[in-house]
């Protein structure tokens, strides 16, 4: 699943013309991006939600064909439900296996493929260093296992895989994913890897600039 419905209230200004997964860099939208390196990495089934702007995103990809994948869309209107909101809606869509899941706003070169046959209890978290902005971390990596407290705080790359029981007792309302993975965490619950190549969760007009300066 790519998570696409963020209203991008930081992008602003460029945000009130574009959905933030479509901006592009290098002449391409991080939307792509993540289809082409999901389809290079043997994923053909895709799930996108979506909320303002929505058909945006949707006249852009269609059905995923030109991709190599199989695109479904789960609209949630002009008010996004957030992170664990807008997963659970498209719970119908995803199954009942663990999942991967994806922000779609970001620019890495994360290989997706290495996702492939990772055990997974109630999650597993791809694990980056702090951006500068968010300098507390999310979690601790010990060995394979996350935790709250032991070791070197790092940030969760919006990567991972997840089990629909990470939302057993959840009922549809736009809620955050963030709580569901702190006390997942907290119950030992959650596996996860080090992750130290390119990767830029594009949050601001100034980022997105300082990538296209780039190469």
């Amino acid at each position: 699943m790519l998570l696409a419905a963020g209203i991008g209230s930081r992008m602003r200004p460029l945000s009130d013309r574009l959905p933030k997964p479509l901006m592009r860099v290098h002449g391409k939208p991080l939307l792509q991006y993540h289809l082409e390196n999901l389809a290079q990495a043997g994923y053909t089934e895709i799930i996108i939600n979506h909320s303002r702007m929505g058909w945006m995103i949707e006249e852009f990809c269609g059905d995923g064909g030109q991709f190599g994948v199989h695109i479904r869309y789960s609209p949630e209107g002009e008010q996004p439900l957030e992170t664990g909101g807008g997963i659970l809606q498209a719970m119908h869509l995803l199954g009942d296996e663990p999942f991967v899941a994806i922000s779609a706003d970001l620019f890495t070169d994360y290989d997706f493929s290495l996702l492939h046959g990772k055990s997974v209890d109630l999650a597993y978290l791809v694990l980056v260093d702090n951006p500068v902005d968010y300098p507390g971390g999310d979690f601790c990596l010990q060995e394979s296992q996350l935790c709250k407290d032991r070791g070197r705080r790092l940030t969760y790359g919006n990567i991972g895989i997840l089990r629909p029981e990470l939302f057993q007792g959840c009922t549809q309302s736009s809620f955050p994913l963030g709580p569901l993975l702190h006390q997942a965490v907290a119950s030992m619950r959650v596996q996860g890897e080090y992750f130290s190549g390119g990767w830029v969760n594009v949050g601001s007009p100034e980022q997105l600039a300082q990538l296209n300066r780039g190469s």
